[in-house]
């Protein structure tokens, strides 16, 4: 059959991608918003998205947000759910394919119009419209389910990093307090870090070892079944 041959008379939804974007700043989770420039809600603060063109896949149409938003072209990024309430947009019926990617903070470079970008703490968010607060409620508790079988968190961490700042970020991702030395003595346990026998200076008294990410220790454990517990 020609491409074209056929058409269909019914309405026909308008079909949108949104992004969550999750960084790290050492310390807390932050998700990076864009302001609205026009009506509806117009200078109102929401996830990054665009309605999908012809010629481009969901996954090309997130992809170039990220880019236009971090300057990032290479990053974690992952599709995990579709919104289609019908009522979620007021500018009519829009079905919304939602991402959620995760930045290196220290590599990403702010597009051209910085004034309508911003970093926020997912303790301080401002009032998020449309759904987006749903969308981003969900990414979180998607990424906390993921990063117990997958070790995704390390896309949001520098190449080089200590055991403290991977403590940290997995505190500020699952929302939770760990022990100090259970937490070292169970990464370590996993085998998913390599020692570089480097040191990095955590406080002006203190030098603290220097670890990276070993993906081929995660390829074979993957093969076997991996779970994070802690």
């Amino acid at each position: 059959m020609q491409k074209g041959t056929y058409t269909y008379d019914y309405p026909r939804p308008m079909v949108a991608t949104d992004c969550v974007i999750f960084g790290f700043d050492g310390t807390k989770m932050q998700v990076l918003l864009v302001k609205r420039g026009e009506e509806p809600y117009k200078d109102s603060w929401v996830l990054p998205g665009g309605f999908l063109r012809m010629e481009e896949s969901a996954e090309e149409s997130a992809r170039m947000m990220l880019r236009e938003k971090t300057g990032l072209r290479e990053t974690y990024i992952e599709q995990f759910h579709t919104f289609s309430a019908p009522e979620r947009d007021v500018r009519g019926r829009v079905i919304s394919i939602a991402y959620y990617a995760l930045v290196r903070k220290q590599e990403v470079r702010q597009g051209a119009n910085v004034s309508e970008v911003g970093w926020f703490p997912l303790d301080g968010l401002p009032e998020l419209v449309f759904d987006h607060k749903d969308i981003l409620d969900m990414a979180l508790a998607k990424l906390r389910e993921r990063i117990m079988f997958q070790p995704v968190g390390f896309d949001l961490l520098p190449e080089k990093f200590t055991m403290r700042a991977l403590q940290s970020l997995y505190e500020a991702i699952l929302g939770v307090e760990f022990d100090r030395r259970n937490f070292s003595k169970k990464i370590l346990h996993v085998g998913l870090l390599t020692d570089l026998n480097e040191s990095a200076r955590s406080t002006p008294k203190r030098m603290a070892k220097l670890y990276k990410f070993n993906a081929e220790s995660y390829g074979r454990l993957k093969e076997k079944g991996f779970r994070l517990e802690f």
